[in-house]
């Protein structure tokens, strides 16, 4: 029988609680549920407003992962929906607002992506992101290399950037935007970012996702800030092996990163370094003029 767990008012079934979802740790998926609750307070900022893609990985990362987009079958009523704009025609997405979507959504076992707009204004993008990704055998240490260039020369525009680290290979610089901007036009500016950092850095970068011009590159992947994309949530965990998160990270970890493992960080890292820094990226929720 599926446990049921009343969470701010609200009867959530919680099920398959012994479950082993990342099997290098044998981290299960109760362990999953505890960290969602306990970075809920951080987390949910960064959900609210947004509609979620899923990406789902219920047998762990070596059993089927798929994205779903649409409203999932058996969703709660008391779950909030809203049509979405999309291309190919309009559909119903869920938006995680509170902690008890939030612990009915976990249970699904999902890594949380949302776009940089907010359902109230759709394609109107609050924020930027340069996805950083290297190409074998770069690392997150070259992402670091060219996220610096990237800091300097968003500063130059008066533009201050934040970094997380992806939870998977690379790195992720999020900028907020003075007023909403159509997502069209902020991704002619992060393209221009990322044609001037390969020019400036030729042995570095690539900001074309052709494969065989990767290896040993990092690719300024600028094509995230179109409307129809979706990045990695702050502190979402990853369909990985290890539970790794989405992490916020000082510039000063970023410009003394020398090994991968710097920069890596797991479910049970969180909850300290939110003690020593709360959250990195809290500037970029600031209310700002629309």
């Amino acid at each position: 029988m599926t446990p049921i767990t009343e969470v701010a008012g609200r009867r959530v079934a919680l099920s398959n609680l012994e479950k082993v979802i990342h099997p290098a740790t044998g981290f299960t998926k109760g362990e999953l549920l505890h960290y969602y609750a306990t970075t809920a307070d951080v987390l949910l900022p960064h959900l609210h407003g947004r509609p979620v893609s899923f990406l789902r990985y219920p047998d762990g990362p070596d059993g089927q992962v798929f994205f779903a987009k649409n409203v999932p079958p058996g969703t709660p009523d008391w779950v909030t929906t809203a049509h979405v704009p999309r291309s190919e025609g309009p559909a119903r997405m869920v938006l995680i607002q509170d902690l008890p979507s939030l612990m009915w959504a976990a249970n699904l076992v999902t890594e949380f992506h949302t776009p940089q707009w907010l359902i109230d204004a759709p394609g109107e993008a609050d924020r930027m992101v340069l996805d950083l990704d290297p190409g074998h055998p770069a690392t997150i240490v070259e992402c670091c290399e060219v996220a610096l260039w990237l800091r300097e020369r968003l500063a130059a525009d008066g533009i201050e950037a934040y970094a997380k680290t992806s939870g998977s290979k690379g790195l992720h610089l999020l900028t907020a935007p003075a007023t909403r901007t159509p997502s069209g036009e902020i991704t002619a500016y992060a393209k221009e970012l990322a044609v001037e950092a390969e020019r400036t850095l030729p042995h570095l970068v690539v900001h074309r996702m052709t494969r065989s011009l990767r290896p040993g590159k990092v690719f300024v992947d600028y094509s995230q800030n179109a409307a129809r994309k979706t990045t990695a949530t702050p502190y979402t965990l990853r369909a990985r092996a290890e539970p790794t998160a989405s992490t916020p990270v000082t510039w000063e970890e970023v410009a003394g990163c020398t090994n991968p493992a710097q920069l890596t960080f797991g479910a049970g890292d969180i909850a300290a370094r939110l003690d020593s820094h709360g959250d990195l990226l809290a500037p970029l929720l600031l209310p700002r003029p629309t």
